[in-house]
Parts: C-alpha cells; structure tokens; sequence
C-alpha cells in the first residue's frame, strides 16, 4: 500500500536554522532515506520550497490564483514522501523513524488511493 507522509514544520523555526544545523539535519534524514530504499519501500520525496513563494488555485470554473496557502495553522507543508509498506502501522513506523532525525517535525500519514506514476523530472535548474 502506498502512503504519503507529509511532513510539517513551523516556519520561522526552519527558517531559523543555519546552513550547518540544516546541512546536519538533512544528512540524518538522508541516512533514514537510504534505509527505506534498502527496504524498497521509498518512493518520490521533495522539499518544498517557502509558502512565500506559494499560490492557490481555488473557487469555481478557471478558478482564481491567490496569494500564498492560507491554512489556519501555524504549521506549513514543508515536503513529502511517498512510501510503500503493507500495513499503516509500518507507515507510521517510518514517519517515527524521519522524526527521531527532525524531532520538532510533524508527520502526517495518509493512504493514496490511486498512484499513477509520472515520467521523471529533468534536474532543478535552481
């Protein structure tokens, strides 16, 4: 079963952090990462970029672009991952395995109900 385990953070924490402290950060959880691929239970994964940066499409026909997420939540969608493990309880079990290398992190699983894999993606031209 595939699940989606979204990742999310505050952002003036993330924000905050300095190039080695997120450098260190990011090594921990590529360690985890490595780990899942051994298990081949690790699919796609992305860091996402500032909500700043953000928009919505929403409302009816073409919809209309507003400015940035609006969730009311403090949190921010920072990325996510999508594993396949049999049960939600082996999900869960990963997403515990990513927060022990972000602690302050929260980890929301959810099933996909439909997986349709895309052609890759060229290199970010960032």
């Amino acid at each position: 079963m595939y699940y989606a385990i979204l990742a999310y953070h505050t952002a003036g924490v993330v924000e905050s952090w300095s190039e080695e402290e997120d450098a260190a950060l990011m090594s921990n959880l590529l360690e985890v990462h490595h780990r899942f691929v051994e298990q081949k239970a690790f699919g796609p994964a992305a860091r996402l970029g500032p909500a700043e940066g953000a928009v919505t499409l929403r409302g009816p026909g073409a919809g209309i672009v507003i400015d940035g997420p609006f969730a009311e939540t403090k949190e921010e969608l920072l990325g996510l991952y999508v594993v396949d493990f049999p049960t939600i309880e082996a999900a869960i079990e990963a997403a515990r395995e990513l927060r022990r290398s972000n602690p302050t992190a929260i980890y929301e699983i959810r099933p996909i109900a439909l997986f349709i894999p895309g052609a890759s993606l060229p290199g970010s031209q960032g």
